[in-house]
């Protein structure tokens, strides 16, 4: 099954490429054709090209990986955020920091510093010891932190590949990306570099409607992904017992215990609907085991058998007996 259409891509405006103008001509081997001054992309290579990008996507994730979303154009950020939460996955969608990737160790620090801030619980007051002063640096500084590392929340590690919306604008993302050889998958507008992205998307990156089509494709193939992961990890914890009592008690992110909850629900109701017939030839075992107490009843003749062996002797004698007296008798 196809992931998307292209009903669903032309209803998107995933075709509409910038002005002639303003293009670069690596991008020329994906337009289709040029009509009043705009460019418009081939949607059957963008329909190619979703397709190698998604098998990618969902490999990656399966395979225990994570993908960090970027989008900090006022048209991508609503779809950045609501689609990378929805499938527990990092995301930047205000300011690109110089170094996230690069100096991963530093941006760590200040994670931990927000969290460390969010601790602290409401700051509006002094109950917690600080002046009025302390109070609102701490505020803004948390304000602040927030607003720009909020989406990396979760995040311990650099990602295992990048979803991009507008190379142009988060060309030092890209940057940094490339540097540390990880994956880029990106949206390519005609006026973007194809040479800059390891799996290009042809499309539109400035319309709302298309940045979101497309993110929230990434992210279903993060969704299957997910899945698949999940079902492995099954199948690796039912072979190692001890594992799984480890999981057990490990927390799960809220999107993880809603996938675990809907295969744990219907593996449950299975085994919910096998169990009364497998109990009921057990309770009946016992009755088929009468007949064994009733067995010394049948051997209580082979008891008896002395004594009519006893009687029989005796008649014998009292035949013989009988028989030699006349004899005796006659001879006299």
């Amino acid at each position: 099954m196809a992931v998307v259409t292209m009903r669903q891509l032309l209803e998107s405006g995933v075709h509409f490429g910038h002005q002639t103008r303003r293009w670069n001509p690596k991008m020329k081997r994906f337009i289709l054709t040029e009509r009043n001054g705009i460019y418009i992309i081939d949607l059957r290579q963008t329909l190619d090209y979703i397709e190698k990008a998604y098998s990618f996507v969902r490999g990656t994730v399966a395979e225990g990986g994570f993908i960090l979303f970027v989008g900090t154009k006022k048209q991508a950020q609503a779809a950045i955020s609501e689609q990378a939460t929805r499938v527990g996955q990092p995301y930047v969608n205000h300011r690109w920091l110089g170094g996230m990737l690069t100096n991963f160790q530093t941006v760590y620090k200040r994670l931990q510093r927000m969290k460390e801030l969010e601790a602290l619980g409401d700051l509006s007051g002094t109950a917690a010891g600080y002046t009025k002063k302390e109070t609102l640096q701490l505020s803004r500084e948390k304000v602040k932190l927030t607003k720009t590392l909020g989406g990396l929340r979760d995040m311990t590690k650099v990602p295992s590949a990048i979803w991009v919306v507008d190379t142009k604008k988060e060309h030092i993302a890209v940057d940094e990306a490339r540097k540390l050889g990880i994956p880029v998958i990106a949206v390519l507008d005609t006026n973007c570099d194809p040479d800059e992205v390891d799996f290009p998307i042809p499309g539109n990156d400035d319309a709302i409607r298309s940045a979101e089509m497309l993110t929230k494709i990434v992210a279903s193939a993060v969704a299957e992904g997910l899945i698949a992961r999940s079902g492995r990890n099954r199948s690796d914890a039912d072979a190692k017992p001890e594992a799984t009592a480890v999981a057990e008690g490990e927390p799960l992110p809220e999107w993880e215990r809603d996938l675990y909850e809907g295969a744990e629900k219907k593996t449950a109701d299975d085994k919910a609907a096998e169990a009364p017939a497998a109990e009921a030839p057990a309770t009946e075992a016992p009755a088929t085991e009468a007949p064994a107490a009733e067995a010394p009843a049948t051997e209580a003749p082979a008891a008896e058998a002395p004594a009519a062996e006893a009687k029989a002797t005796e008649a014998k004698a009292a035949d013989d007996k009988a028989t030699t007296e006349p004899v005796a008798s006659a001879a006299e």
